[in-house]
């Protein structure tokens, strides 16, 4: 009986855990349609900032330009990753790691680390070198976060700190499936300059008043639209973690259950033999 009654309080364990993964697979569901929300708003304007700056770089020779897009010789590299504060997520987090220290293990330079999330942070903390720890920026999610610590970043670009500046992060394709991306932030890629260009336009005030504000406005988006698709990516992916753990939890519930029956089946079979044998045993004496 002993034996049963373990049993029993697997199969309440069990339970209980498949209450929990249910309720964050439904959190996360709902969490994910606003983080998608967010993302296809943004897209359409990020793509077509880059094609506006392309439109105008390509007509102009502005020294702007040339700050955030002229290539030099490369000696330190930023790199941007962006994870998740918290895990339950698969390979959400695990992913993004690897493709780091994959980048890492190929590059011969120097490298600095940008962490958005605690699980990167804690994973290079000891034996990389931390440029900033943008951890607390899901706590207040905004366009404004992101952009002050890039104001950081892009300052030290100009000033020679960085040559190089990627953002590794899960780009969401959709609730199942998350794509690791490594995308150069700085230098920006440029049109090459044409003779003709696609676009006539008229400036107002004039294009490098306007190139000033669009161009770090650009690079800004860029790293904010990589945080806002690792946001959707991080629900999508422990929606369909937390799904699987609950399926998982169901099958190993339904194993016990018949175990059990058939352990339970057992023990009174084996207590109507010893009630049937003392019988027969006072019978013949």
């Amino acid at each position: 009986m002993a034996n049963l009654k373990e049993i029993r309080g697997r199969i309440t364990s069990i339970s209980s855990t498949m209450q929990i993964t249910s309720a964050m697979k439904m959190v996360s569901a709902a969490k994910l349609k606003r983080a998608t929300d967010a993302i296809v708003m943004l897209r359409p304007y990020s793509e077509k900032l880059q094609e506006i700056i392309e439109n105008v770089s390509s007509t102009t020779d502005l020294e702007e330009v040339a700050t955030y897009a002229a290539e030099r010789e490369v000696k330190k590299i930023l790199y941007i990753v962006v994870t998740s504060n918290k895990g339950l997520a698969g390979a959400f987090n695990s992913s993004v790691i690897k493709e780091l220290n994959q980048a890492i293990g190929n590059t011969q330079h120097e490298v600095e680390i940008l962490s958005v999330g605690k699980k990167v942070f804690e994973a290079v903390k000891k034996n990389r070198t931390v440029y900033d720890n943008q951890s607390a920026i899901f706590d207040s999610m905004s366009f404004e976060a992101v952009s002050n610590f890039m104001e950081h970043v892009m300052k030290d670009y100009r000033e020679g700190r960085f040559d190089q500046v990627f953002v590794i992060y899960n780009k969401f394709i959709n609730a199942a499936t998350q794509e690791v991306k490594t995308e150069q932030v700085l230098p920006i890629s440029m049109a090459e300059k044409t003779e003709s260009a696609n676009t006539d336009y008229i400036f107002e005030p004039n294009a490098k008043e306007i190139l000033d504000v669009l161009i770090p406005k650009s690079i800004k988006t860029q790293v904010y639209k990589s945080v806002l698709d690792s946001i959707a990516s991080e629900h999508g992916a422990r929606m369909t973690a937390m799904h699987k753990a609950t399926d998982n939890a169901q099958t190993l519930k339904n194993d016990l259950v018949i175990f059990y029956n058939k352990a339970r089946q057992a023990a009174i079979t084996n207590e109507i033999l010893e009630i049937v044998g003392g019988a027969e045993a006072l019978k013949n004496s």
